[in-house]
């Protein structure tokens, strides 16, 4: 028997196929990360953070459906990303967003071995930011942020745990759990809320405070940080069985169901000033397609009757989002979600469409519909 879920995520599904299909025709080989008012994708540069979210709709797509197009508009990227290797470039902490949905996904889905060697250096020089002292990832490049690691990088360490099986040394795996320790020791409140950055001495590895970043301030709550959070430590659970991880991962979720509106889409920071009221607070649609999928991951880890409520919230995010918040009826629109936020203090990207909210909408459907090979 079709439960109600099951039809709305075919009616969904077969909308996203519709939909790809029409951003393939418009974008080409841009470099979407912003999408404004007026509907049309930003061309950014390469080594920016967002860059392989795009190709990652194509390759999940393509690994859905089998549609050759999509396959060969994805194709190049991974070598696009790897050139920039040879000249100066602006690679952080983020090269696990440039590669796994690009290197490292081409390679589980076509076996293509220069795929696989471009994953194994960008994961290389991802355990080169690893500072043994404090036991972090560095985040951002620039002498005056040595000592710095934000929440994001949480998901970048599956290229390592990627690495360390593909390679066979434990090395990556080490640091990989080595950042994943210091994230719950110094990210994670007891409340389940996150920090967006912590600052470290970067000589001796010692705590010096948390900063706000994209948040509302150092003790506020942003939401996609949140997000990050819940979805890397479940990752890391599924990548080393350590149930402190898994923990971790469901006190964070407990967190940020609780602090959901009516509609079940979250505010960019839970604790953001209501001095406006709920309605003038900037929701943020990519910290709940973001959510929603390490949700799925989250209840899918867990014995039936523990994760259901997992996914329930995961599904009521989704619904909210497939309802309330996407273009299915602008036609012109080459995003799928309205209403994201970049960065509110900055105020940077407000009420826009963002290219890693349209990513992670399509994979926690993908995943509704049993798709079960994990990239991040």
């Amino acid at each position: 028997m079709t439960t109600t879920t099951e039809m709305i995520s075919q009616e969904v599904w077969s909308r996203l196929e519709a939909k790809v299909t029409r951003m393939l025709a418009s974008l080409g080989n841009k470099c979407p990360h912003v999408a404004g008012s007026d509907g049309i994708y930003d061309n950014t540069r390469l080594d920016w953070w967002t860059s392989g979210f795009w190709p990652g709709i194509l390759w999940l797509m393509y690994d859905m459906t089998g549609e050759e197009s999509l396959k060969d508009a994805a194709w190049s990227w991974d070598d696009r990303l790897f050139k920039l290797f040879q000249e100066e470039n602006a690679f952080d902490h983020d090269v696990g967003f440039h590669y796994l949905p690009t290197a490292v996904f081409k390679y589980k889905l076509t076996g293509d071995k220069d795929a696989l060697r471009r994953g194994l250096f960008a994961a290389n020089y991802l355990a080169g930011r690893f500072n043994p002292r404090g036991g972090y990832i560095r985040a951002w490049n620039g002498v005056d942020k040595a000592g710095w690691s934000i929440i994001d990088t949480m998901m970048n360490v599956s290229l390592l745990f990627w690495a360390s099986g593909e390679s066979g040394d434990p090395r990556f795996a080490h640091i990989a759990r080595a950042h994943a320790d210091m994230v719950m020791r110094e990210f994670v409140r007891a409340d389940g809320s996150t920090h967006h950055i912590v600052a470290f001495d970067p000589e001796t590895g010692e705590r010096i405070e948390a900063l706000g970043g994209q948040g509302a301030g150092p003790d506020s709550a942003w939401s996609r940080g949140n997000a990050w959070a819940l979805y890397g430590l479940a990752n890391t659970y599924r990548f080393t069985g350590d149930a402190a991880y898994l923990s971790a991962a469901q006190r964070v979720a407990n967190f940020f169901i609780a602090g959901l509106p009516e509609d079940s889409v979250p505010p960019w920071d839970f604790r953001a000033s209501l001095e406006d009221g709920d309605e003038g607070i900037p929701r943020d649609t990519s910290a709940g397609a973001i959510a929603a999928s390490g949700l799925l991951e989250l209840a899918g880890l867990l014995d039936e009757p523990v994760g259901r409520p997992y996914r329930s919230a995961a599904e009521r995010i989704l619904g909210s989002l497939t309802a309330k918040y996407a273009t299915w009826d602008e036609l012109q629109h080459e995003a799928i979600l309205l209403q994201g936020t970049g960065h509110k203090p900055a105020n940077q990207n407000v009420n826009v469409s963002l290219i890693y909210g349209d990513y992670f909408f399509v994979e926690a459907f993908a995943k509704l519909r049993g798709w079960n090979r994990r990239i991040f």
